[in-house]
């Protein structure tokens, strides 16, 4: 097996155990502070599953491959879209919370839409970026002050009981252990593509946007396997909407420039039409199920989209 393969899945496999880590130590940490229960779920939980592709983001930034990076933010959605949540509604069919699409549905759409207006010109710069960031304290500030009264304690039980210094030190250990990763990720990801002769774009569409959506994947399905699948949406919904307003404008600030015009021509059209399908099936359903045949018709417009992308890739190589 290839150096750059062993160390891009070493990376992803340190990546979702300490993510998985981090969320609990700072769910511990802000709770030890003083945060309401439901505001460390809406901030810090959201936030945190989102870490991989954070810390991932900046990393490939840094380094000079913002395409990895923006591969990784779309690519992300679209696998929670359409792997997430379609594994999870093939497991246990899904309620939908009214709560849901009143509230973080249009912002969702909001964020989609100012997302295809930052890549259409084929160049993510600082502007772009800042719009985007606007958006997630407007989207901050909305959710603070919704008012949510069908939405259960969705942190309940989430929230490891450790003392503050104990969490504190987790939280460290982790952010150590997330950058160690990503770190792995990013360079090994960088090598397959270049020894493949495919786009740092396809490589972070895929392997890394698959790893980084582990977190998200796993917690779904755990929640499902326990009954508490209803929490499945709000959280792929979240997830979305932070790696659109946190990991995209990542290489807008820190390596602005031109992008890859596939991300703007193939992979973003793709995320719309997933956005939309799954806007579409919430209004449906507002007080219903997401069931095993739209979970199914997702899960296969995932792996048909993976297929197109290899092709693709593959031709363009040779």
């Amino acid at each position: 097996m290839p150096v750059p393969l062993i160390v891009l899945l070493l990376g992803l496999a340190v990546l979702v155990w300490s993510a998985d880590r981090f969320v609990g130590a700072a769910a511990a940490t802000a709770s030890r502070a003083g945060m309401s229960r439901l505001l460390v779920g809406m901030t810090v939980v959201a936030l945190g599953t989102s870490a991989p592709e954070i810390v991932v983001s900046t990393m490939a930034s840094l380094d000079g491959i913002p395409d990895l990076a923006t591969g990784n933010a779309l690519g992300s959605n679209i696998a929670n879209i359409g792997l997430v949540l379609g594994i999870t509604a093939l497991i246990v069919p899904i309620p939908v919370r009214f709560s849901i699409v009143r509230r973080e549905l249009p912002l969702l759409l909001g964020a989609t839409g100012l997302a295809g207006y930052a890549l259409a010109n084929d160049n993510l710069g600082r502007l772009d970026a800042l719009f985007l960031l606007l958006l997630l304290v407007f989207s901050l500030w909305w959710m603070f002050r919704a008012d949510t009264p069908d939405a259960p304690d969705i942190t309940a039980g989430e929230i490891p009981d450790l003392s503050l210094a104990r969490a504190l030190a987790w939280l460290a250990g982790t952010l150590v252990l997330l950058a160690i990763g990503s770190r792995a990720v990013v360079w090994g990801a960088s090598e397959m593509a270049r020894d493949l002769g495919v786009s740092e774009l396809a490589i972070g569409l895929t392997v890394v946007a698959i790893g980084t959506s582990l977190p998200e994947l796993a917690a779904c399905v755990a929640s499902a396997l326990k009954r508490h699948h209803d929490i499945a949406i709000g959280n792929v919904i979240g997830s979305n909407l932070f790696n659109l307003l946190v990991v995209l404008p990542i290489p807008g600030l820190l390596a602005p420039g031109p992008s890859d015009p596939a991300a703007a021509g193939r992979d973003y059209p793709v995320m719309l039409a997933l956005t939309l399908a799954l806007g579409m099936l919430l209004l449906w359903q507002r007080r219903g199920r997401i069931g095993r045949l739209p979970g199914a018709l997702l899960a296969a417009s995932y792996l048909g989209y993976l297929a197109w992308v290899g092709l693709v890739s593959l031709g363009a190589a040779t």
